[in-house]
């Protein structure tokens, strides 16, 4: 069964200097209990389109000139405002970037996690306190009736992280998105955040949209990933298949820019040169072509659409598997310690 369905989703902005195509033509379905992995460059368009989920994007100058976000067969873009309101937090939730600036300085948290509650579900003061209570044990937080009465400058980073996960998790949605859920956080939080969402998503059946840059963070946790550059979707797929047999430069790019340590002292580090593109007027043809280390003629001229390279492994890519195959290991032999 399928809970969520976008199909060829347009996020544009209407600004002095023209329309700002921010997310242009994004299509993925998300099952309950799934995981999804949106990995990309900041400028790609994953916050845009996490916030086009919700309807949170400013309208004007937000619009929405094509597209479908069905939620359980409902499309959302023609949903009113007062019908977002009881889906937002209640059926879909959003962790955002900063728990500092997301959570309300002169509220305990404790208070924000039950306004959430008694907003959406007809309980009692006595009974949203019980369910505060409970998902702050549940995320992990060490005596959570105490820390109830807290304020989030009481916290610190990893906690307020965790208060954001349980204020998201406090009326059970079907759909919990985390938009770069471990950024400013070190390595070791990053991974009790992590394995802490796997084990509330094993418990609650939540299906997760994970929005980052971070290619290790959804190695670990995504079923499947959808790479995006410049607005659109550049490659899905599984996450092995996206990991180990990349179909499109650009992927094949991050995971090249990352230190291995299967490879340590062997090769180098790959950077990716130039900027992303211009969403307000985009590169012609491939929107990766200026910066991809294996462009054609063809790819200045003729813009790719996503085509199957293997089973359920989509790619927006003009080589064939066999050329591709071909540039990258010339390109390693190119780069190896000693070589260029």
């Amino acid at each position: 069964m399928t809970l969520l369905q976008v199909n060829n989703l347009k996020t544009y902005f209407d600004t002095p200097d023209g329309v700002v195509k921010a997310v242009d033509g994004v299509s993925f379905s998300l099952k309950p209990g799934e995981t999804l992995g949106i990995v990309g460059e900041s400028g790609s368009g994953k916050s845009v389109m996490s916030l086009s989920l919700m309807q949170l994007n400013p309208t004007p100058p937000c619009f929405y000139p094509e597209g479908e976000i069905l939620f359980e067969g409902r499309n959302l873009l023609a949903a009113s405002e007062e019908d977002m309101q009881k889906i937002r937090g209640n059926d879909i939730a959003m962790i955002f970037q900063d728990p500092m600036t997301s959570l309300n300085p002169i509220f305990t948290v404790g208070n924000q996690i039950m306004e959430s509650i008694c907003t959406h579900q007809r309980v009692s003061r006595r009974e949203a306190r019980e369910r505060a209570i409970q998902v702050l044990r549940d995320v992990g937080i060490a005596n959570p009736e105490k820390r109830m009465d807290e304020y989030p400058h009481q916290y610190s980073g990893g906690m307020r992280q965790r208060a954001m996960i349980a204020m998201a998790l406090a009326c059970n949605p079907k759909v919990l998105i985390a938009d770069e859920p471990t950024t400013a956080l070190d390595v070791t939080i990053q991974a009790q955040i992590l394995e802490l969402m796997v084990s509330l998503q094993e418990k609650y059946g939540t299906a997760i949209i994970m929005i980052t840059h971070d290619l290790g963070v959804v190695a670990q946790v995504a079923d499947k990933i959808m790479v995006m550059y410049g607005g659109r979707v550049v490659e899905e797929g599984g996450t092995d298949d996206v990991f180990y047999h990349p179909s499109m430069p650009y992927t094949w790019s991050l995971l090249r820019s990352l230190p291995r340590f299967d490879t340590a002292g062997k090769s180098r580090l790959l950077p990716i040169k130039g900027q992303p593109p211009s969403l307000l007027s985009p590169p012609e043809g491939c929107r990766f072509q200026p910066r991809c280390p294996f462009v054609q003629e063809d790819c200045r001229r003729v813009d790719p659409s996503l085509v199957e390279k293997r089973h359920a492994h989509k790619a927006a890519c003009l080589l064939s598997e066999r050329e591709l195959e071909e540039h990258k290991n010339r390109f390693e032999q190119e780069w190896r310690v000693g070589g260029r």
